[in-house]
């Protein structure tokens, strides 16, 4: 790898990331990066044959404690999302835990979260969601002030008996509920909002950060077709400050380069790993410090990249290639006022 960091190193740094921003420590699912072994069981032909976003199926969830107990958590299961069931074999899911069962688990707190899934049963395909994960990854160590996430390496077992067993990588993601919790604000359930309604340094922060992992499939203001306000976007609100946008949902991205993304031909652009800026230009006075922000993680990104379990030398290096290309325009001031500030959103 280009930066040269020994695998101690590369822990060492991530280990001693600073936060940006001071908030409560995450539920204790998410206090830990460890990859979590868990054997998810349920009725596994019937989800992906009918893929209902509305009927739960019962399954249950099964893993080993810290103290070594093996531990089996009851669950139920449907399909999520709209654009990825034409295309996935299995559809994202969301699983919902009794509240009963998860107290002072690894679980405590968590009630219904949402798993991303490796969408078809390949080797590319895994690697997608891995890189999937560690665009979340990126945004967290610029901010804590955005969704947590934990690998997970999931056994599937159907059932019903009509699938095979396997192992595949998964996350799961923060609830907003709980993100919102842990920075002390609500999710504003809104139709549509304005920029000057938003905080503009944490706007600009993932804006940089949209711009670094090559997204273009967000907006923190309009509306999407099938969803409240905004498109891949969260807001929290409380009853004195300006909103807070949280982006989410990143497989449209250069980074993540998924098999089925496609470039936002809106934007000129011919491939999703072309970077075009979708920051506003009402803040403009904020992108140095943002840039200044990713410059200081910049180790602990390539730290990250380096010693992800489960990418292979092939996506690490384009990875680290890709977020490097980010840096080249970040350490050019010239190039941050052509591609980034003139480039900005009016």
């Amino acid at each position: 790898m280009r930066q040269g960091l020994f695998r101690s190193l590369c822990l060492l740094v991530l280990a001693t990331a600073p936060a940006a921003a001071e908030t409560a420590d995450p539920d204790p699912l998410f206090q830990s990066h460890a990859v979590l072994d868990v054997t998810l069981s349920a009725p596994l032909t019937t989800l992906v044959d009918e893929r209902s976003t509305e009927e739960e199926l019962q399954g249950t969830l099964g893993y080993v404690a810290a103290n070594g107990e093996p531990m089996t958590l009851d669950i139920k299961i449907r399909a999520r999302g709209h654009s990825r069931h034409a295309i996935c074999d299995l559809p994202p899911l969301w699983l919902n835990f009794r509240k009963s069962e998860v107290k002072d688990t690894l679980f405590h707190k968590q009630d219904k979260l949402k798993l991303a899934v490796h969408c078809q049963d390949s080797d590319r395909y895994e690697q997608t969601l891995l890189r999937e994960y560690m665009a979340y990854r990126i945004l967290n160590l610029a901010t804590p002030i955005s969704f947590q996430v934990r690998l997970l390496r999931v056994t599937w077992v159907d059932t019903e008996g009509k699938r095979e067993r396997q192992v595949r990588y998964a996350f799961l993601l923060e609830h907003k509920d709980r993100l919102g919790k842990r920075i002390d604000r609500k999710d504003l359930k809104i139709e549509e909002t304005t920029v000057a309604a938003i905080d503009p340094e944490h706007l600009n922060l993932t804006s940089v950060f949209q711009f670094l992992i090559g997204n273009t499939d967000f907006s923190p203001i309009a509306k999407p077709d099938y969803n409240e306000c905004c498109h891949n976007y969260v807001m929290f609100s409380s009853d004195k400050d300006l909103l807070i946008a949280i982006p989410y949902d990143f497989d449209q991205s250069g980074l993540v380069s998924a098999p089925y993304a496609l470039p936002g031909r809106q934007f000129g652009i011919r491939t999703v790993r072309q970077r075009i800026y979708r920051g506003r230009c009402q803040n403009n006075d904020f992108v140095d410090r943002s840039i200044g922000r990713f410059k200081t993680v910049r180790n602990n990104i390539f730290a990250l990249i380096e010693t992800q379990e489960g990418l292979t030398p092939k996506v690490r290096n384009i990875l680290a290639d890709y977020v490097q290309q980010f840096y080249d325009i970040a350490d050019d001031p010239r190039r941050v006022e052509r591609l980034m500030t003139k480039r900005c959103i009016d």
